[in-house]
Order: C-alpha cells, then structure tokens, then sequence
C-alpha cells in the first residue's frame, strides 16, 4: 500500500512538473507612442526588422485598441483587464508645472501628484494573478503607476524591476524634468546616469532571460520609453526625441537639424529641431527599440524556448511627434482612430497563432489580462469585475470576436464604438459618426443621415458611463 501510494506520489508530481513545463513564458513589449503604421513591414520606410520578424512569424492584428489615448490610463488598463474609468485610473498622473517652464526643486517635487498618486492598491495585475502558479515577473522600463514605495512594482506582484517611474524622462540623464526618476526595484538609483535608457532596459530584459529562461515560468513585461519625446526643459531636445547616433545615421541626413521659433512653450526665440530632424530621431529611437527587442528574441531562441514564449508587442497609445499613423485620422491624446488604434503583432506557436497571419477582429490590450489566465491555467481573482476577454479563439481565427462595443472617455473628449459604429466628440470643438467598415479614416460624418444610429450608440455610452459611476470606486481620481 505504501509502494502504490509512492508510485501514484510520484507520477502525480512528474504530471505536475510536465504541466508546469508546458506552461508558457509570456514578453509583453510595449513601445510608447509609435504609431499605427511605424512598422517596416508595412512600407513605410521605417527600419524594424525585429518588428518585422513578429509580424512574418506571428500574426498581426490591424484592429486592435488600448483603452485611453495617452500613457497612464492606459497602462493601468492593460496590466488589469479593467477600464480606467473602473480602475480609477482615468487620467495622468503627472505635474503640468514644466510645460510653463517650472523646474522642480526635491522638496516641492515630494508634495506634488506626480510623486503621491498612484494606482490603487487593491487593483490585482497581471504578475500578481501569475504568482500564484510559480511565475517570476520582471519589468525594465516605464512604470507610469505611482512612485511611492506601496505603488512600485515590486510591491504590486512584480519579482524584480529597473527603470523609471513616472511618464517621461531624458534618455540620458533619466531625469524627468530635472527630477531623477530610475529606481531599481524600490530604491532610487543613478547608477546608469549618461547610458542611453534602451540600452539599459535591453540589458536588464537580458539578464532576466538569462536568469529564469531554463528554470521558471515567466512574465517579462519591457515598457520601453522609445520613442516617446525626450521629457527635458531644454527646447532643442524637447522639440524631438533623443536616439544614439549609429541609429540616426541608418536614415537620410537632414539640413538644416534646428531652426529658431519665436515661441516654444516657454522660451523665446528658441532652438528647435526641424519637423524632418525630429521624423529622423523618431525613427532612430524605433530602430533602437527594434534591435533590442531582437536580442530578446535572438536569447530566447539560443535558449530553446522562444516557440512556446507568448510574444506580444504593441503601443500604448497612437503615435504623436514623428510619427504615422496613416491611414488613420487624429493622434496620441485623442479619441480619433489614431489616438487609440494601435499595430499589434503576436508570436505563439506552440499556442497555434498563425504565422504571417493579418487579423481585423475588433480587439483591444484589455484582452490580455484573461488570455494569459487562459494559457497559464491561472485563475483570475475573485470578486474582480473584468473587461475584456480571451482571445485565443480570436487570434487564432477559429471564431470571431467576442467583443462588440469599447469606450473612451478622456475629460471632455468621447469616443465609442458599438460594432463597426464609431461615435466621436472631441469637445464639441469636432466629431461625428463613423461606419468604420468603409471609411477607416473617419473622413466622412453620417450623423445626419443615420441618426438612428447615433441615438443608438450615444445610448450605449452612456449605459456604459452608469455602469462605471456604479462600479465599486477605487482611487486616486474617484470621489468616495
């Protein structure tokens, strides 16, 4: 009875090690305000051959959404599953003082929003639900979601993270404004002062690898910065984004690189780059983000392990500076089509996603936090409200997307989808109604010719405002 007992013990455990082994490891990279057609496979002159790569051995979806047009709410969204107006946060958490000039001292800094705001603690994200079945998680790079010790990662479900907390810094100083923004883990460090910071996430997101490739399960989420503008008071690295030069010299040479405006934010008669000089470093900055994220993808094959790594890569907004965004209308920060419509690639192939696949279902970065439950055999939090859903069947075209409807609410600015109807009101200043099956562009309002439509959608928008006011509140922006 004991032998029977020990031998079922054993092939019990043996189960449980090939299920854990079965598991797949998850790299979610995200860049930070690419935009929608900042791929070289699409043809637009961009250098991307990583991206590329994904797009030729994954499958690349052309009709997926974050939820908010700009960093913060975003992130907060794709990292819980949850809307930013259910998961409280629904706007930046960032000082508007440097757009006016002001430059921080320390004492002023700690007392602002920026430094004191943060994600509420009772939010479960994506680490957090796969620590529980022997995950490890890093992250290297932007956090975005509260700087005090109790909103840091590591606090939040996170093993181990390098990079900086708030919305934007300097490449090269890591300052966000003059204030130093890199911690590693939940200590503040200027270790790396003068290191351009893709590098320095490329070598944290390696070391990672290197670690936990043949050992652990993991979670390895790479926020990159690029090619987000260079967050410093100077105007001629403000006016454009900061890339090495060995990247800047893969892309036609610009004349004149600055030019004097009369007017810049704050400054007179100020030193600006050229609108081609800040195109160029834009896409630099791209073409250094892409040959780390082919390290990564270079490692995990050396490692053996790259088919059943879960890749995903997508923006966490729509592209603004130097970026295109064609063919949609509008960019980063509004709620037309290029403001939250994103290029999306993923890589599974031990998951069946389709190699060199494109897929137009309606899909958005609230989708990921049940989808990795799904292929983890995690089990997803009780008594939290999700919404999104798997997508597995989705990207894997065996069966069209669940979702139907999205909303966007970015203070006074509105968007809604229901189907293929798009509802826009960019503060009563422009807007309209889109049938986005046809006019992808939003060039034509039909308002006027389909009220009915309009009636129905605005309906379903504000059935979704009531649900959101009725949600239980979390802070930091909700009054309770």
């Amino acid at each position: 009875m004991i032998r029977i007992l020990s031998i079922t013990f054993c092939l019990a455990a043996m189960t449980a090690v090939n299920h854990a082994a079965e598991r797949p490891n998850i790299l979610l990279i995200v860049s930070d305000d690419q935009g929608y057609n900042d791929l070289g496979i699409l043809g637009n002159g961009i250098i991307t051959p990583a991206l590329d790569r994904l797009a030729r051995e994954g499958t690349r979806l052309t009709n997926f959404y974050v939820a908010w047009p700009a960093c913060t709410p975003s992130r907060a969204g794709l990292l819980t599953g949850r809307y930013p107006q259910r998961n409280g946060i629904y706007d930046m958490i960032r000082n508007e003082a440097p757009d006016y000039g002001h430059r921080y001292s320390a004492a002023e800094y700690d007392v602002t929003f920026e430094r004191i705001g943060g994600m509420d603690e009772r939010e479960v994200i994506i680490p957090r639900m796969l620590k529980s079945i022997g995950y490890k998680s890093g992250i290297y790079g932007k956090w975005d979601l509260g700087t005090l010790k109790r909103y840091l990662p590591t606090s939040r479900g996170f093993d181990d993270f390098y990079g900086f907390v708030n919305t934007g810094i300097d490449y090269y100083t890591h300052e966000r404004y003059g204030v130093p923004s890199m911690y590693r883990n939940l200590t503040k460090t200027e270790e790396d002062r003068g290191t351009y910071c893709t590098y320095l996430f490329e070598r944290e997101a390696l070391r990672f690898l290197e670690q936990h490739a043949t050992s652990d399960p993991f979670f390895l989420y790479v926020p990159f910065n690029a090619p987000h503008g260079s967050s410093a008071l100077e105007p001629e690295i403000r006016s454009t984004v900061q890339a090495p030069d060995e990247f800047k010299q893969l892309y036609p040479t610009v004349e004149p690189e600055y030019r004097e405006v009369s007017r810049f934010r704050y400054a007179e008669k100020a030193k600006v780059v050229t609108p081609e000089a800040r195109i160029r470093d834009y896409r630099a900055a791209v073409t250094c983000m892409d040959a780390s994220i082919g390290k990564m993808l270079d490692l995990l094959a050396k490692k053996k392990i790259l088919d059943n790594t879960i890749v995903i890569f997508f923006s966490d907004n729509g592209g603004s500076g130097g970026a295109d965004n064609a063919p949609l209308r509008g960019h980063k920060s509004q709620t037309w089509e290029g403001g939250i419509r994103v290029p999306c690639l993923i890589r599974w192939p031990h998951g069946n996603v389709l190699a060199g696949s494109v897929n137009d279902e309606f899909l958005t970065s609230l989708e990921l936090f049940p989808s990795f439950a799904a292929a983890t055999g995690a089990t997803l939090p009780e008594n939290v409200t999700l919404d999104g859903y798997n997508w597995w069947p989705t990207v894997k075209g065996e069966t069209k997307s669940p979702r139907k409807e999205m909303f966007w609410k970015r203070k006074d600015l509105i968007g809604a989808r229901v189907e293929n109807w798009k509802w826009v009101d960019m503060g009563g200043k422009s807007g309209g109604l889109f049938d986005l099956s046809a006019d992808v562009g939003e060039a034509t309002d039909l308002s006027e010719r389909r009220p009915d439509v309009l009636k129905m959608v605005k309906s379903r928008y504000q059935n979704w405002l009531a649900e959101m006011e009725a949600a239980e509140p979390r802070g930091p922006f909700r009054d309770f």
